[in-house]
């Protein structure tokens, strides 16, 4: 069970852990045929894997191990390959994105043992119409726009080296305005070999990078004050933290009753320590809650100890420790019923309030 700091929204993607399928998988490259409410928009071979298959199981299959966390499921596709081969899966909304509106997508990701690189970037594409384009290569502007009257918005994530985990699950998650004309999204490398930015893993290789992918989420942002960086194929926007405002972490997991970070939390953490290191004069201070079940005791605790994990790894990154307060409020100050799930889920969370140095002596 996990723990996380945001509301429950409508997610858009239906089967977002590839737990519905026609058959259970016997044979590679059948992602396009054995997963509901899923699709390949090239002739690239995406496999699928599930538990159920001797072939194609779960935790081990012919690329390494790799448990399926999130139900038996999960697909695997190359980022990178030789000859600029590719590989991607397009899922259906079950609604058109409002236009204006902010939205965020997420997924989880892990390399594959076996991979030779790393990419540090993972392509995002909505689009208006469903995508069929015979090629077993990068899906380039060039291609896609030979498409007439599709249409596009595009946005590309980067992270650090952590994209060469082997062993955990990683969230890659970011936010963008809707243009109001999107249907499907597809996921992968857009780009060809010469201009795909990756470090090699294993020496004297060529076999890829090739990735596991799981628990796929589209849904409107739940904190529209959260700093977001999304590269388009129009043009660059940066949101920023507002000062003094309570934000709420959005993607800040912790193992239920427990208090250590998950490494999924700490893309979040990197971006907040960076904002808030870029300026001298800032300050940040930490409040940790849970939900009003348990004994109000233990729950003041494990609040404190919440918000201390955050604090400490803000510390680890490199923001100096009187820049940093923390404290926790157990169940006192419930921002949802605790009568629900849904409700409980609300309240445990953890918040942050950014305030300059001048602001705190007034």
């Amino acid at each position: 069970m996990l723990f996380a700091g945001a509301c429950i929204a409508q997610n858009l993607v239906e089967n977002p852990s590839f737990e519905t399928k026609v058959k259970c998988p016997e044979r590679l490259g059948n992602f396009n045929a054995d997963v509901v409410f899923w699709s390949t928009p090239t002739d690239g071979s995406t496999d699928y894997f599930n538990g159920c298959s001797t072939e194609m199981g779960t935790p081990e299959n012919f690329k390494g191990t790799q448990p399926a966390d999130f139900g038996k499921g999960y697909s695997g596709l190359y980022l990178y390959a030789p000859n600029d081969y590719r590989e991607y899966i397009q899922a259906t909304l079950t609604q058109t994105l409002i236009p204006g509106k902010k939205y965020q997508v997420s997924f989880y990701v892990s390399l594959a043992e076996r991979s030779d690189f790393a990419v540090k970037d993972f392509g995002v594409l909505f689009s208006k119409d469903k995508i069929k384009i015979p090629t077993k290569k990068e899906l380039s502007k060039k291609k896609l726009y030979s498409v007439v009257d599709n249409k596009y918005n595009f946005m590309e994530i980067g992270y650090s080296n952590f994209y060469s985990d082997t062993q955990d699950w990683i969230l890659v998650n970011t936010q963008f305005v809707a243009k109001g004309t999107e249907n499907y999204v597809t996921i992968g490398n857009f780009k060809n070999n010469a201009r795909t930015r990756k470090f090699r893993t294993k020496r004297n290789r060529k076999q890829g990078a090739y990735y596991y992918v799981d628990m796929f989420r589209v849904d409107k942002a739940r904190n529209q004050n959260l700093t977001t960086t999304v590269t388009s194929n129009e043009s660059d926007s940066t949101d920023h933290f507002t000062l003094d405002e309570v934000h709420v972490f959005e993607n800040l997991l912790f193992e239920f009753d427990k208090f250590n970070l998950l490494p999924s939390s700490k893309r979040e953490m990197q971006q907040l320590y960076e904002y808030v290191n870029a300026d001298a004069e800032l300050q940040i201070t930490i409040h940790g809650h849970t939900d009003g079940i348990g004994p109000k005791r233990y729950n003041q605790t494990l609040s404190s100890r919440r918000a201390q994990a955050v604090a400490d790894y803000l510390q680890k990154l490199g923001l100096s420790k009187d820049r940093i307060l923390w404290l926790g409020f157990g169940g006192k100050k419930p921002v949802a019923t605790n009568h629900t799930e849904a409700g409980r889920q609300q309240n445990r969370r953890v918040e942050f309030v950014i305030t300059k140095k001048e602001h705190l002596n007034k």
